[in-house]
């Protein structure tokens, strides 16, 4: 049963943490990591992401300002944008090293060892990408808590609050570590004992031994 559904979980593996990896490419690009709401105008909202700036007008549309400096942002963007680029390139390679090393594709059929260690590696970077996409979200969510309950910033200041795209990144984490977590559960469940191995074998042999005697004259 288990040579049965090890390509259906591996292929499952792959769909999710592709699923994941577009859902993290998704996050890095959308401006909305933090939303603000002005009482004065209720009929704007402001929405500030790793790049730009933007404000949602219901008449108008959305325009948006890109960051002119680097710089200039806050630390936790500043290190969000490293981190999720490294989470997008990480889980680009798990799908290109995953993708070789699965069951179905024909290439590389008698180097099975080989095609375990990359469905391994691919499943460890899929894990790395599925982190380093849950921790840029975690830490603006976490410094936007403390804005937003901070004694200090009077009442009447407007306050940001929590943006779509930390919901998408949250998601794109889960995506990410559950399919690298089936890609390294179907390794596991294919790894054969050396005792199974030499109990088949003795078998055998002793099948063998029983044909010969029962064929002699």
């Amino acid at each position: 049963m288990a040579l049965v559904y090890q390509p259906v979980m591996q292929l499952s593996g792959i769909l999710v943490s592709l699923l994941g990896w577009v859902l993290s490419c998704l996050t890095t690009y959308l401006p909305q990591w933090k939303n603000l709401n002005l009482e004065l105008n209720e009929l704007e909202i402001w929405t500030m992401g790793l790049w730009q700036a933007c404000v949602v007008q219901e008449e108008g549309g959305m325009q948006c300002k890109d960051f002119d400096s680097f710089l200039a942002l806050p630390p936790e963007l500043r290190i969000s944008r490293i981190l999720m680029f490294f989470s997008n390139g990480s889980g680009l390679l798990g799908l290109l090293l995953s993708g070789f090393g699965l069951d179905c594709l024909k290439i590389g059929e008698r180097q099975q060892e080989q095609k375990k260690r990359l469905l391994l590696f691919g499943g460890m970077l899929f894990w790395i990408s599925g982190i380093t996409a849950v921790v840029p979200v975690s830490w603006v969510a976490h410094s936007t808590v403390q804005e937003f309950w901070d004694e200090n910033i009077p009442d009447i200041v407007p306050r940001w609050d929590f943006g779509e795209a930390l919901f998408v990144g949250w998601l794109a984490g889960f995506c990410l570590i559950l399919g690298g977590s089936l890609l390294n559960c179907t390794i596991c469940s294919t790894e054969v004992h050396p005792s199974s191995v030499h109990y088949a074998v003795a078998e055998q042999q002793d099948q063998c031994q029983r044909l010969e005697t029962e064929t002699r004259p």
